[in-house]
């Protein structure tokens, strides 16, 4: 059986939730659901290594987060994950004015490279504060301004649809190995 090697890049602010999701997916599978401690995982282990195993072969996911290593420019990845923190604003606008502008101009493959949109924090989405809430439409739309292949939400502290953007992120990345490739025919898809 063939095994695939996928670099994922996962790129956002700091702080915006990028290594509490890592920390909690690599608990396994069957750690998805419901609220769980998260022990971080540390910069200096990267690549975050996950083997998954399908049907149609043996993967490799090795997972990259912007805070370490300081050379992530140079890596070329198969997949970027953006992220954004739903409870700040100022994380989604950063995401649309610089992390998407990162991507286009650091990757020479960023016409074909398949981008997915991850809002974290879904569990600080807060009634309490309207100016700053960042809703599930308007993240969204941000994804589809972007031209950004997929879009999905979770909260890795509770579990809230951690299940589903798994998922969604694997199932892109197994894309990537295919001929077609992991991005999306046109048109951002709401996960």
């Amino acid at each position: 059986m063939e095994e695939h090697t996928i670099t994922i890049l996962l790129l956002g602010d700091e702080r915006c939730g990028k290594s509490t999701f890592l920390s909690r997916i690599s608990r396994g599978r069957h750690n998805l659901k419901g609220k769980a401690a998260v022990t971080l995982l540390r910069d200096m282990d990267q690549p975050f290594v996950f083997e998954i195993r399908s049907r149609a072969g043996k993967y490799r996911f090795e997972f990259y987060d912007t805070s370490s290593p300081e050379s992530w420019k140079l890596l070329r990845p198969d997949l970027a994950v953006v992220c954004y923190d739903i409870s700040q604003r100022l994380s989604l606008i950063n995401l649309q004015r610089v992390w998407i502008k990162e991507i286009r101009t650091t990757f020479t493959s960023s016409d074909v490279l398949p981008i997915l949109v991850l809002g974290l924090k879904r569990d600080l989405r807060s009634e309490d504060d309207p100016n700053g809430i960042i809703y599930p439409q308007e993240g969204y739309q941000a994804a589809q301004e972007m031209r950004a292949d997929k879009y999905a939400e979770c909260s890795a502290v509770t579990g809230e649809l951690l299940t589903e953007a798994f998922d969604d992120l694997c199932s892109t990345a197994l894309k990537t190995t295919t001929d077609e490739g992991g991005q999306s025919d046109g048109g951002c898809a709401i996960m």
